[in-house]
């Protein structure tokens, strides 16, 4: 029994090491040098958090580290138009603005940054802790109840609040002016996302449409 909870906590860990490492990957290897220091700032802070998310929820609540780990959607849904996959150059163009040396963005402006898109970070991990049941992948499980309370009074979907805010800092982070026109597209992405998921809440989850009622914004107060 104890070799069995050892075997699925080493588990649990494989997925954020494999993210880490691939975030290295696609931060160093375009710029063609280890000496990209604003990816190792931003790395670092990334790895640490991330790290750390792991190993609260793998003492506090395991179950939620298992939904992460799910990518496949049981539920069908539109999928966004091919073209706002340009969003992933944006973790790409930095290395190679860096390797050409193309903005030249000051110093302040990337440490600023890097604070904020680490702020949008811990933001989610909040979001976390107050909805368990946060996943990868378009789901209603059985026991799932509808969250009101902490960030989700305030907007519908906080967990995509933080992912733009970190999506939108991570050119700047990074010292890539260039960078920021693809990084837009987490936008209209998000914007398919929420539209796709709250189809199934309103199906499937009890009192959601009651909750919408109340807490009228999806994403950013005042605006949507």
């Amino acid at each position: 029994m104890k070799n069995s909870n050892l075997s699925s906590k080493v588990k649990v860990y494989v997925v954020p090491i494999v993210l880490i490492v691939f975030m290295w990957l696609v931060l160093f290897v375009p710029a063609l040098t280890i000496r990209f220091w604003q990816a190792w700032i931003f790395w670092c802070g990334f790895a640490i958090i991330t790290f750390f998310i792991t190993v609260y929820f793998t003492n506090k609540n395991p179950e939620f580290l298992k939904r992460r780990t799910k990518t496949k959607e049981s539920k069908v849904s539109e999928k966004p138009p091919s073209i706002l996959k340009l969003y992933y150059m944006g973790f790409i163009l930095p290395g190679v603005d860096f390797h050409f040396n193309i903005s030249r963005e000051p110093v302040w402006l990337v440490i600023v940054s890097n604070i904020v898109a680490f702020m949008a970070y811990i933001f989610i991990f909040y979001v976390f802790k107050e909805n368990s049941y946060a996943s990868t992948v378009i789901q209603v499980e059985k026991k799932q109840q509808v969250i009101s309370s902490g960030p989700y009074s305030m907007v519908r979907h906080p967990m995509y609040l933080g992912m733009v805010i970190i999506s939108l800092f991570i050119p700047l982070a990074l010292g890539s002016y260039i960078s920021i026109l693809p990084m837009f597209f987490i936008i209209p992405i998000t914007t398919f996302r929420i539209k796709n998921e709250e189809k199934v809440l309103l199906r499937e989850l009890g009192g959601y449409k009651d909750y919408c009622s109340k807490v009228r914004y999806r994403l950013i107060p005042l605006v949507w």
